[in-house]
C-alpha cells in the first residue's frame, strides 16, 4: 500500500479530495464510498469547495454507505443516511436517487445485508472507497477478529462504542441502537481503490499495525495490505508509530505528479 504523510487533517483532506475529483472527471459517474464520523469531513468540504467553484463536476457522481444502524428510522436525524445527506450530498448536489445504502429498517435484516452486496455488484461495483479507523483497527464496523473475507452483515456494538456515540443522541446511552449493518471486509475489499484517512496520536498504534503488521484479524485494517490499490493518508501524528516513515516521505516526495494516488 502507499502511505503519504501530511501536516493535518486539511492537507489529507484536500489531498484525497483532489484524487476524488481526478476520478471524477474520467468518470462523472463514479461510485463514491463514503464514511460517517468526523474524520473525513476535511475531504467532503475539500470536495464540495472544488464543486462549487467548478473545478469539478460532482452532480452526477453515485455515493455508496459503508454502514448504517439497525432499527433506526432512516429520516432519524443520527441515522448514517441522514448524516451523509447533510454531510455529503446535499453540499455536493447529489439527489438521493443517486444514494445507495442498506435497509436497516428491513425485516429480514440478513436479506438486507444480502441485497446491498448484490446492489452493489450490479451498479459496477464501487471505484473510491473512503475508510476512517478505529483505534482497535477495526473499519467500518469490523471489530477485530473479524473475517477478512466477511460480506455485509449485522453486527452488535459494543458498549463502549455506544457510550461513545451517544454525544449524537443527547447523550443517552439508551437511545443508541444496538446493531448496525455494515459492509464486510470482503466486501471493502472489492473496491478499485481504498483510501484510508487517519488523523491524530491515537489512531498511531492502529496505523502501524496496518501498514507494518501482518495481515491477521485483529487488525482487520491490516486486509488492506492485501489490496492492489490501497492509499493510507495519515498526518504526523498518526504517523509517529511507523518505522518506515522516512522511507514513505521519501517515496511520495519523488514520485510522478501524474499517478496521484
Amino acid at each position: 500500500m502507499e502511505v503519504v504523510i501530511v501536516p493535518d487533517a486539511k492537507s489529507g483532506g484536500e489531498l484525497i479530495a483532489e484524487a476524488m475529483a481526478r476520478l471524477l472527471r474520467r468518470k462523472p459517474d463514479a461510485l463514491l464510498g463514503v464514511a460517517t464520523g468526523s474524520t473525513p469531513l476535511p475531504i467532503y468540504r475539500a470536495l464540495a469547495a472544488k464543486a462549487s467553484s467548478g473545478a469539478v463536476d460532482t452532480s452526477r457522481a453515485r455515493i455508496a454507505q459503508l454502514d448504517e444502524y439497525v432499527g433506526l428510522p432512516a429520516e432519524h436525524p443520527e441515522s448514517y443516511r441522514s448524516v451523509l445527506r447533510r454531510e455529503v450530498l446535499v453540499p455536493l448536489g447529489i439527489g438521493m436517487e443517486a444514494f445507495m445504502g442498506p435497509d436497516g429498517t428491513a425485516e429480514d435484516v440478513q436479506g438486507a445485508c444480502e441485497a446491498y452486496d448484490r446492489a452493489l455488484a450490479e451498479a459496477g461495483g464501487v471505484d473510491l472507497q473512503l475508510l476512517g479507523i478505529g483505534t482497535d483497527g477495526h473499519i467500518g464496523f469490523n471489530e477485530p477478529c473479524s473475517s477478512l473475507v466477511s460480506r455485509t452483515r449485522i453486527k452488535t456494538l459494543t458498549e463502549q462504542t455506544r457510550i461513545d456515540n451517544a454525544r449524537f443522541f443527547d447523550g443517552d446511552t439508551e437511545q443508541v441502537p444496538h446493531h448496525v449493518i455494515t459492509q464486510g471486509i470482503g466486501t471493502i475489499l472489492e473496491a478499485r481503490h481504498l483510501v484510508l484517512l487517519a488523523t491524530g496520536e491515537g489512531k498511531a498504534d492502529a496505523i502501524a499495525a496496518t501498514v507494518e503488521g501482518p495481515v491477521a484479524a485483529v487488525c482487520p485494517a491490516s486486509a488492506l495490505q492485501l489490496h492492489p490499490h490501497a492509499t493510507v493518508v495519515v498526518d504526523e501524528a498518526a504517523a509517529s508509530k511507523l518505522k518506515l516513515a522516512d522511507y514513505f516521505r521519501y517515496t511520495y516526495a519523488n514520485k510522478p505528479d501524474w499517478q496521484g494516488i
